[in-house]
Protein backbone atom coordinates (compact mmCIF):
# COMPACT_ATOMS: atom_id res chain seq x y z
CA UNK A 1 0.00 0.00 0.00
CA UNK A 2 1.30 3.55 -0.82
CA UNK A 3 1.56 6.43 1.46
CA UNK A 4 -0.98 9.13 1.85
CA UNK A 5 -0.96 12.17 0.12
CA UNK A 6 0.30 14.97 1.85
CA UNK A 7 -2.39 16.70 4.36
CA UNK A 8 -1.27 20.06 2.80
CA UNK A 9 -1.54 19.04 -0.33
CA UNK A 10 -4.65 20.99 -2.02
CA UNK A 11 -6.61 21.63 -5.08
CA UNK A 12 -4.74 25.06 -6.90
CA UNK A 13 -7.08 25.71 -9.48
CA UNK A 14 -10.27 24.61 -12.14
CA UNK A 15 -9.57 25.12 -15.84
CA UNK A 16 -12.96 24.75 -17.49
CA UNK A 17 -13.34 24.61 -21.08
CA UNK A 18 -16.25 27.27 -22.37
CA UNK A 19 -17.81 28.29 -25.39
CA UNK A 20 -17.97 31.67 -24.90
CA UNK A 21 -14.88 33.21 -22.72
CA UNK A 22 -16.92 36.67 -21.77
CA UNK A 23 -20.23 34.96 -21.11
CA UNK A 24 -18.05 33.02 -18.70
CA UNK A 25 -16.11 35.81 -17.38
CA UNK A 26 -19.05 37.93 -16.59
CA UNK A 27 -20.54 34.73 -14.43
CA UNK A 28 -17.20 33.99 -12.84
CA UNK A 29 -15.99 37.87 -12.05
CA UNK A 30 -19.30 39.20 -12.65
CA UNK A 31 -21.76 37.13 -10.48
CA UNK A 32 -19.11 35.57 -7.97
CA UNK A 33 -16.80 38.42 -8.16
CA UNK A 34 -13.34 36.53 -9.01
CA UNK A 35 -10.78 38.91 -10.02
CA UNK A 36 -9.58 38.46 -14.15
CA UNK A 37 -5.82 38.40 -13.12
CA UNK A 38 -4.84 38.02 -17.20
CA UNK A 39 -5.89 37.42 -20.47
CA UNK A 40 -4.59 35.35 -22.77
CA UNK A 41 -5.65 36.63 -26.42
CA UNK A 42 -8.88 35.72 -26.94
CA UNK A 43 -9.27 32.35 -26.12
CA UNK A 44 -8.22 32.06 -22.16
CA UNK A 45 -8.60 34.11 -19.29
CA UNK A 46 -7.43 33.51 -15.20
CA UNK A 47 -9.36 34.37 -12.13
CA UNK A 48 -9.02 34.15 -8.75
CA UNK A 49 -9.87 35.24 -5.25
CA UNK A 50 -7.60 37.65 -3.93
CA UNK A 51 -3.62 37.95 -5.01
CA UNK A 52 -3.36 34.43 -5.64
CA UNK A 53 -2.72 33.76 -9.77
CA UNK A 54 -5.36 31.90 -10.31
CA UNK A 55 -8.23 29.75 -9.45
CA UNK A 56 -10.10 29.70 -12.33
CA UNK A 57 -8.69 29.35 -16.20
CA UNK A 58 -11.24 29.41 -18.70
CA UNK A 59 -10.49 28.32 -22.37
CA UNK A 60 -11.72 28.63 -25.89
CA UNK A 61 -9.33 26.43 -27.13
CA UNK A 62 -11.24 23.25 -27.80
CA UNK A 63 -14.77 24.29 -27.40
CA UNK A 64 -15.47 27.79 -28.37
CA UNK A 65 -19.53 27.84 -29.40
CA UNK A 66 -19.89 24.26 -28.28
CA UNK A 67 -22.62 22.60 -26.57
CA UNK A 68 -22.25 20.91 -22.51
CA UNK A 69 -22.13 17.18 -22.49
CA UNK A 70 -25.14 15.49 -22.61
CA UNK A 71 -26.81 14.25 -19.33
CA UNK A 72 -25.72 10.74 -18.84
CA UNK A 73 -22.02 10.92 -19.94
CA UNK A 74 -18.76 11.37 -18.01
CA UNK A 75 -17.39 14.64 -16.84
CA UNK A 76 -17.04 17.01 -14.09
CA UNK A 77 -19.37 16.64 -11.43
CA UNK A 78 -19.10 20.52 -9.95
CA UNK A 79 -16.15 22.63 -9.03
CA UNK A 80 -16.23 23.73 -5.22
CA UNK A 81 -15.12 27.15 -4.42
CA UNK A 82 -14.51 27.10 -0.46
CA UNK A 83 -15.55 30.69 1.39
CA UNK A 84 -13.80 31.99 4.23
CA UNK A 85 -16.79 32.73 6.84
CA UNK A 86 -20.71 31.54 7.05
CA UNK A 87 -20.86 35.89 5.92
CA UNK A 88 -18.45 35.58 2.80
CA UNK A 89 -21.20 33.14 1.63
CA UNK A 90 -24.26 34.79 2.35
CA UNK A 91 -22.50 37.59 0.16
CA UNK A 92 -22.51 34.96 -2.35
CA UNK A 93 -25.89 34.16 -2.25
CA UNK A 94 -26.61 37.85 -2.40
CA UNK A 95 -24.48 38.31 -5.62
CA UNK A 96 -26.21 35.05 -7.05
CA UNK A 97 -30.09 36.43 -6.35
CA UNK A 98 -28.96 39.92 -7.68
CA UNK A 99 -28.18 38.22 -11.11
CA UNK A 100 -31.68 36.58 -10.60
CA UNK A 101 -29.77 33.04 -10.94
CA UNK A 102 -31.35 29.97 -10.07
CA UNK A 103 -30.31 27.27 -7.37
CA UNK A 104 -29.89 23.82 -7.95
CA UNK A 105 -29.58 23.44 -4.27
CA UNK A 106 -28.47 24.51 -0.77
CA UNK A 107 -27.84 22.34 1.90
CA UNK A 108 -26.36 22.42 5.17
CA UNK A 109 -24.16 19.39 5.43
CA UNK A 110 -23.51 19.18 9.28
CA UNK A 111 -19.51 20.34 8.46
CA UNK A 112 -20.36 22.43 6.01
CA UNK A 113 -23.09 24.59 4.03
CA UNK A 114 -23.82 24.88 0.48
CA UNK A 115 -25.35 26.18 -2.36
CA UNK A 116 -25.66 24.45 -5.86
CA UNK A 117 -26.00 26.06 -8.92
CA UNK A 118 -24.60 25.77 -12.86
CA UNK A 119 -22.21 28.40 -14.59
CA UNK A 120 -23.14 29.57 -18.37
CA UNK A 121 -22.01 26.13 -19.76
CA UNK A 122 -23.72 23.77 -17.41
CA UNK A 123 -21.10 23.61 -15.10
CA UNK A 124 -21.76 22.50 -11.63
CA UNK A 125 -20.58 24.63 -9.33
CA UNK A 126 -20.95 24.66 -5.62
CA UNK A 127 -20.08 28.16 -3.39
CA UNK A 128 -19.49 26.67 0.53
CA UNK A 129 -17.97 27.08 3.93
CA UNK A 130 -16.90 24.96 6.24
CA UNK A 131 -18.02 24.90 9.88
CA UNK A 132 -15.65 24.69 12.59
CA UNK A 133 -14.05 20.85 12.74
CA UNK A 134 -15.71 21.13 16.96
CA UNK A 135 -19.01 21.13 15.07
CA UNK A 136 -18.50 18.48 12.75
CA UNK A 137 -21.30 15.72 13.36
CA UNK A 138 -19.50 12.23 14.41
CA UNK A 139 -20.60 9.19 15.68
CA UNK A 140 -19.79 7.65 18.51
CA UNK A 141 -16.27 5.99 17.31
CA UNK A 142 -15.27 9.13 16.17
CA UNK A 143 -16.27 8.93 12.54
CA UNK A 144 -18.05 11.05 10.41
CA UNK A 145 -21.59 11.82 10.04
CA UNK A 146 -21.99 14.45 7.02
CA UNK A 147 -26.02 15.12 6.79
CA UNK A 148 -27.98 16.87 3.85
CA UNK A 149 -29.92 18.83 5.74
CA UNK A 150 -32.39 21.96 4.81
CA UNK A 151 -30.12 25.41 4.31
CA UNK A 152 -31.82 28.18 5.80
CA UNK A 153 -31.41 31.32 3.05
CA UNK A 154 -32.87 33.97 4.72
CA UNK A 155 -30.42 33.03 7.60
CA UNK A 156 -27.36 33.04 5.32
CA UNK A 157 -28.23 36.22 3.66
CA UNK A 158 -28.95 37.71 7.47
CA UNK A 159 -25.24 37.00 7.61
CA UNK A 160 -24.32 38.59 4.78
CA UNK A 161 -25.26 42.12 6.55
Amino acid sequence: MSQPVDPQTRIGHVHLKVADLDRAIGFYSGVLGFSVTQRYGTGAAFLAAGSYHHHIGLNTWESAGGTPPPTGHTGLYHTAFLYPTRAALGDALRRILAADLNLDGAADHGVSEALYLRDPDNNGVELYWDKPKAQWPRGADGTLNMTNERLDLAALLAEAG
